[in-house]
């Protein structure tokens, strides 16, 4: 998330519930929120590695409140983000972990393992499903954030046939 809001900050200065709200409406319902305390102790880490600077700014009747701005270290970080690809393999995952060992140790069915988690995978494709339905339809982002994990899971759905074509 720290490299997101330093992508954020980039378009101005912000205080930590305006970049919370800046995030949900640009990525809609379908992305996990983080929670405003997080957000805040991300902004106070960034803040002490030089990425950010914080101001306090006096509001009338209401508490103080902390505003962010990237500092030439943040704008250099947040580009150097954008430059770098996602090379995310899912080799390191946990369900085939599950399923490696399920029958060398005889605690688990190795088919059982496949049909309950086919059900968990089409149980959270209704669910996206249901917020795609949900969603604005003028926010592609959260549009296509939506169906790119459909399609991921259609992709393990296929995979997990696969596995049972191998292992029957």
């Amino acid at each position: 998330m720290r490299l997101a809001l330093l992508a954020l900050l980039a378009k101005g200065p912000a205080h930590g519930y305006e970049l919370g709200q800046a995030l949900e409406r640009l990525l809609g319902a379908a992305y996990p929120q983080p929670n405003v305390g997080q957000i805040y102790v991300t902004l106070s880490r960034l803040e002490k590695s030089g990425l950010i600077e914080g101001e306090q700014v006096s509001q009338h009747n209401r508490p103080n409140k902390k505003t962010y701005r990237l500092t030439a270290a943040g704008e250099e970080a947040a580009l150097a983000w954008f430059e770098e690809t996602s090379h995310e393999p899912r080799v390191r995952d946990e369900f085939f972990m599950k399923l490696a060992l399920a029958h060398s140790t005889g605690l688990a069915d190795q088919i059982t393992l496949i049909n309950k988690q086919r059900r968990q995978y089409l149980n959270a494709m209704r669910e996206l499903s249901r917020l795609a339905a949900a969603e604005d339809p003028d926010n592609r982002v959260s549009q296509l954030l939506i169906e790119g994990a459909m399609l991921h899971l259609q992709a393990d759905l296929d995979w997990l046939e696969r596995c049972q074509e191998e292992l029957e």
